[in-house]
This record gives C-alpha cells, sequence and structure tokens, in this order.
C-alpha cells in the first residue's frame, strides 16, 4: 500500500520500511497482540508487561505557529493529551488500562521554544491525567527528560513512554480476530461527557499531511522553521487557510480543529471490557495507516467496512483540497471513528449504548470475512458508492 500525496512530504502511514526492520525480532508472549507483550519484570508467571512508546508527532508544529500568531502559550497544552493518548489507547487495545507509569520526553529548540511553552506541556499532562483519574483510570508520572537539541528539531518534539502490568487471563490479543465477528466503531468527532467543547477527531496521525493541505503559503513565507527543507516547495502549505480562519461546517478556526487534542476513549473502553471482554476478539486503534491499519491483526481474513461515518468536517476540508484521493484519506487519517471493537453481534448494540452513554456516537461499521484461499489479510472499504481494497 502506498499514499503518494503523504510520502511525497517525507511521512510513510503504513511504515512498511520499518516493519521489515523489526520483522526477525520476538514478537512478545503474544504475538499478534496490538501491543508488544514481554514477561512480567517481577517474574510473576501470571502478569506480563507492556512498555509503550509514541507522541504528538508533528502537531507541535502547529502548536508552535498558533503560538507565533496568536501570542498565547495555550495552545503548547494540548500537545500532552497528545502523547499520553497515543500510549494510553495503544495499551487499552491490549485490555490494559490500570496502575500505568508514565515518562515524557521533550525535544526542542531552546532559541524558538523557551520554558513557557515547556510548563504548558507539563501542565497539559498534569490535567489530562487529573481528567483520566476522575474515569477510574489511574496513571502515575515518574518525571522525564527535556533535551535542547535544535540542531536536529525545528521547534518541539512531545513524547511519551508508559510502562504498565496485566493479567495474561485479561490480555485481549487482536491476534485472535476472527471471521463472524462484527466491528463497533467508536466516532473521533464531537464532544464527549469528559472532554470541554468539540474535537475534530484529528488525534495524532496525518498531521504532516493535514497541515501542508490545509494551510497556505503564508506559512512557507513567514515561518521556515515548521517545515522541512526536503519538502517540495509545492507540497509545503499548498493549501488555502490561515489558522484563524473559520473551518467550514464548524463555529471553530481551522488552527483550533487541528490541534484539537486526541480523544481518549479510555472510560468507554474500560466499562466496555469490564462487561463483556470475553465477547471481544479484538480491539483496534485506527491511528498510523487509518482505515487499513486493521489488516496487520489476525490471519486469513478479510475486514470489510461498509457502513462508516460521514467524514467529519475537518477531514472533509483536506479531501477537498484536492491533493488527496480517498483511498489514501483512509490509510492516512481515522476519518470518522478511531476504536474499533471486533466482536459476537450479541453485544454490539451493548457497546454502542455504553458508547453513546459517554455522548460518543458508535455504530456496526463492519464485519469479518475468511479469506477464500491462505493470503495475506485484506481491507475493503466501501463508502458513497466506491470501493477500496487494501492487501
Amino acid at each position: 500500500m502506498s499514499a503518494q500525496s503523504y510520502l511525497s512530504r517525507g511521512v510513510s502511514p503504513t511504515k512498511d520500511d520499518v516493519k521489515k526492520a523489526v520483522a526477525n525480532q520476538s514478537k512478545g508472549v503474544f504475538p499478534g497482540a496490538f501491543c508488544k507483550l514481554i514477561e512480567d519484570i517481577s517474574g510473576d508467571d501470571d502478569y506480563c508487561v507492556a512498555i509503550h512508546a509514541d507522541g504528538a508527532g508533528t502537531k507541535s508544529s502547529v502548536a508552535y505557529l498558533m503560538y507565533k500568531e496568536t501570542g498565547s502559550y495555550e495552545w503548547f497544552k494540548g500537545l500532552a493529551q497528545d502523547s499520553l493518548v497515543m500510549n494510553t489507547d495503544d495499551l487499552a487495545c491490549v485490555g490494559c488500562y490500570e496502575n500505568m507509569v508514565l515518562s515524557n520526553t521533550i525535544g526542542r529548540n531552546a532559541h524558538l521554544v523557551d520554558g513557557k511553552a515547556i510548563s504548558m506541556v507539563i501542565e497539559g499532562y498534569d490535567e489530562a491525567i487529573a481528567k483520566l483519574e476522575a474515569n477510574g483510570v489511574s496513571i502515575k508520572m515518574c518525571g522525564g527528560e527535556t533535551a535542547d537539541v535544535g540542531d536536529l528539531v525545528r521547534t518541539l518534539i512531545v513524547d511519551s513512554t508508559i510502562v504498565a502490568r496485566i493479567k495474561r487471563s485479561d490480555v485481549v490479543s487482536a491476534a485472535n480476530i476472527k471471521p463472524g465477528h462484527v466491528i463497533v466503531g467508536l466516532s473521533s468527532s464531537g464532544q464527549a461527557t469528559y472532554e470541554d467543547k468539540y474535537n475534530s477527531g484529528m488525534s495524532s496521525n496525518g498531521l504532516t499531511a493535514a497541515r501542508h493541505m490545509l494551510l497556505s503559503k503564508y506559512y512557507y513565507e513567514n515561518y521556515k522553521e515548521s517545515f522541512s527543507d526536503t519538502i517540495p516547495e509545492d507540497k509545503a502549505y499548498s493549501g488555502k487557510y490561515r489558522l484563524t480562519d473559520n473551518l467550514p461546517g464548524t463555529s471553530i478556526s481551522v488552527g483550533e480543529a487541528i490541534l484539537s487534542p486526541t480523544r481518549t476513549f479510555l472510560p468507554i473502553i474500560v466499562q466496555v471490557l469490564n462487561k463483556y471482554r470475553s465477547s471481544i476478539s479484538g480491539i483496534i486503534h485506527c491511528t498510523g495507516g487509518g482505515q487499513a491499519k486493521c489488516r496487520d491483526f489476525g490471519k486469513n481474513i478479510r475486514v470489510v467496512k461498509d457502513n462508516l461515518f460521514e467524514l467529519p468536517p475537518l477531514f472533509k476540508a483536506i479531501y477537498e483540497s484536492g491533493e488527496i484521493p480517498m483511498k489514501e484519506m483512509f490509510q492516512v487519517f481515522n476519518c470518522g471513528h478511531r476504536i474499533e471493537f471486533y466482536c459476537d453481534e450479541s453485544v454490539a448494540n451493548s457497546i454502542i449504548e455504553i458508547s453513546e452513554s459517554f455522548n460518543v456516537d458508535a455504530r456496526v461499521v463492519g464485519k469479518v470475512e475468511a479469506l477464500d484461499n491462505e493470503g495475506p489479510n485484506e481491507v475493503v472499504i466501501r463508502y458513497e458508492g466506491e470501493e477500496f481494497i487494501y492487501n
């Protein structure tokens, strides 16, 4: 699979080269699970451990631009939630959401990003952790590292690492995704009961594509430090919007939409697993790889998604830029839902009800079929009269 509009800006949506590089490494104690799990660090055979790292990616570049345009440091705060949730919600996909320990790593160009910005990021961690704890999810922050690496980082990078233990009997392994199960998708946009305002659904994937397809040449001309000089000029900030322009179909600006903090689904996932863990064969977080990410889990299956959510306004604006075909949209972005439960059809409606109790829309977005012949998994997306196949 390839996504040329993304690759031309120096980013691989599927990271096939990375997967090839790690192909010979140990797959851990649950091969095929969404996250790698290893033997328990305390030696308890009933438990295993996850050590997971991720971050806010190039979303920090948009926060920097918003700071420069508005003078407000507040825009840096949401990066902490982005970095945190990209870890917590991956771990939740293996059923791991208790007693998590967090460390963060911030890399900055100190000539451009000062201590006030770093303070905002740290405040963001504290606030995000407090919100999760209010919803029954425990995270302890054990410190971290702030490195001045201006020779390598143009503005700011915000990364996190989480360590957590889980009983082996509680692990949900996506290796078990099987034909006959349906897929319940949880919407990435709107306003959940545990969110302060409308969320565009952006999360922390596809930001390089999003900002360059949406934002105008004004940013190319005025903020050379905000992008790589390896990006061809015609691909750098080739859109029509300024950050303060209204995002069509919403009451927020383009900048606010791009910087919507990555939604966590933990409050919903915890309730679902407490009630229906035995009826769920896998949970997928539609991050890197978008709606085709599920291709990497299970064996000899075809995942058919034929009842997807309508594209939220931010993703519509990206598509309407004319720079990316719909098939690539589904590879690069979540396009409307970010968590998928692969489950017995008998519990699908109950999972939907739990999600909707948090004001997060949910629906059965598809199903799992058996492949006719042994071979690589296949993803089929049917949307607005078109069919896209990923294999």
